[in-house]
């Protein structure tokens, strides 16, 4: 029986131990490479340190660059007994001392590079990691007193009042998702995955404990490299990378950059992605270019450990359709209710609801923050009879005729104008199918709607858009950036946006 996720990296070590599983060719930390058999040793050694410092189920503050010594950090915390908070070492100080009011963590997990002086009681660097002593017999009693419910960390994302909130998520979580990820996708031993996503986004969840229990090689890409697509390709060729699980965002740049027609990447054959919508016009150029490839759209945010519903592309769309997010993953549930609180069925066809989403994968709420937690994580409408919890996702959706979901984003991102609700994410997607748009992003300010649009050219889009949407639905402004702004996810950054404009 599965209960820690370190089980996933004991069952690869019988099978695959002296098999390279971590490669971090840009790394300024530790090894490039590790084995199995390496990582898990290195991870004992630093696992055993913490048992001695007599820490119990505690948070552990994390503040180190994406990385071999980053990985090893998480499974030295989880075989501990304690749980994991990432915090991007260039994040502002201000913000993480937030976060440090809220976790008050006693250990701290650095690189004597960064310099740190946070005034937490203990701290380890990445730069002792093997000279620490292995104790077999506190690791065993750890793992002897550990249940699934066990926190296994918690990741901090921006509150709206400007105070973070700590998603907590449970090992059963991410043990249930890793498997529906494998079985899903048939990731074995064989694969070989190029990891995008930075270790303090939960898009990374799926990259490391997918890679681990299939037994695979995990592949690190620095976040900066990928400004260069031409770079990243060419890594992606060479090392013969045969799976990928992207945001969006890089997908579009590569796509407008057009980046794939010099390459043939032969051994590419998964391609997933997750965070936003992901623009059809974009979708478009990859599947060309990778006709045998599987490509996977993935939904679901934080509070549910990553995803809960997916959509494999299995036909043709044109460039302004909506991408669906598909269905429920299994041992999830997916429900659409109106402002009501009535439940939207797959037979209610474009009838737009708010998402809520049931299952193991539901966060254990907000760290440290009961008032917040019950404001999102509420009872299942549908009934009173026992506890049923479900996440409030604040996400507008809609069934297709097909029975798939349809996101047009954001419920923050829904406005009202001329008598009409209006889903901002419906606009851009009409914009976004324009041929000589990279990008776009619209914001409802001062009664108006705005429309951010990243060309490289001044485009009439209110010619463009008249026949496509009705007239309430055309942006008042059209403003166009040589780039949009990414925030730390790699999304673009609509906060940004709105206080420049």
């Amino acid at each position: 029986m599965i209960t820690h996720v370190d089980d996933f990296l004991q069952e690869s070590l019988k099978k695959n131990a002296d098999k390279i599983g971590f490669i971090d060719e840009f790394s300024k930390l530790n090894k490039k490479e590790y084995s199995y058999k390496e990582f898990d040793i290195e991870a004992k050694k630093v696992a055993s340190k913490i048992l001695s410092l007599n820490l119990h189920k505690e948070g552990v503050l994390i503040l180190l660059p994406k990385s071999t010594a980053c990985l090893i950090s998480f499974f030295a915390v989880a075989k501990s007994g304690n749980f994991y908070t990432l915090i991007d070492e260039k994040a502002p100080k201000e913000r993480i001392l937030k976060v440090i009011e809220i976790l008050k963590p006693r250990l701290l997990i650095t690189s004597k590079s960064l310099n740190l002086d946070l005034k937490i009681p203990y701290t380890i660097f990445t730069e002792d990691f093997s000279s620490f002593k292995i104790n077999e017999k506190a690791l065993s009693e750890a793992k002897a007193n550990h249940i699934d419910t066990n926190l296994l960390y918690v990741f901090f994302t921006s509150g709206s009042t400007g105070v973070p909130k700590g998603v907590s998520i449970a090992h059963k979580s991410v043990i249930d998702y890793t498997f529906w990820v494998c079985e899903s996708f048939k990731l074995k031993a064989s694969e070989k995955i190029a990891n995008q996503a930075p270790f303090y986004f939960d898009n990374s969840i799926l990259d490391i404990f997918s890679s681990i229990k299939a037994g695979a090689t995990l592949h690190l890409l620095p976040n900066a490299l990928f400004a260069f697509p031409n770079k990243i390709l060419d890594y992606l060729k060479i090392h013969k990378i045969s799976f990928i699980f992207w945001v969006p965002s890089v997908l579009i740049y590569f796509a407008n950059t057009k980046a794939l027609d010099n390459f043939k990447l032969s051994s590419l054959k998964k391609v997933l992605f997750c965070g936003e919508i992901m623009p059809n016009k974009q979708l478009n150029y990859w599947r060309k270019n990778l006709p045998k490839t599987l490509f996977a759209n993935l939904y679901g945010p934080t509070e549910i450990t990553d995803v809960c519903s997916f959509y494999v592309v299995d036909r043709k769309f044109s460039d302004e359709e909506l991408l669906p997010i598909g269905k429920a993953c299994k041992n999830t549930e997916l429900l659409v209710f109106d402002s009501n609180l009535k439940l939207i069925d797959s037979k209610q066809v474009g009838v737009k609801g708010e998402l809520f989403v049931r299952g193991t994968s539901l966060s254990l709420g907000y760290f440290r923050a009961k008032d917040k937690t019950e404001q999102a994580f509420l009872q299942n409408p549908l009934h009173d009879d026992y506890l049923d919890l479900v996440y409030k996702t604040g996400d507008i959706v809609a069934y297709n005729e097909f029975g798939e979901l349809l996101c047009f984003g954001r419920k923050d991102n829904q406005i009202k104008i001329a008598g009409h609700r209006v889903e901002l994410g419906e606009i851009e997607s009409v914009i976004n199918s324009h041929e000589n748009i990279k990008n776009s992003a619209c914001i409802f300010k001062n009664e108006n709607i705005l429309c951010f649009y990243e060309s490289d050219e001044e485009l009439n889009l209110k010619a463009f858009l008249r026949d496509k949407l009705p007239s309430y639905m055309i942006p008042r402004t059209f403003i166009r950036v040589d780039k949009f702004k990414l925030n730390d996810n790699g999304k673009i950054d609509r906060k940004a946006l709105k206080n420049e404009f």
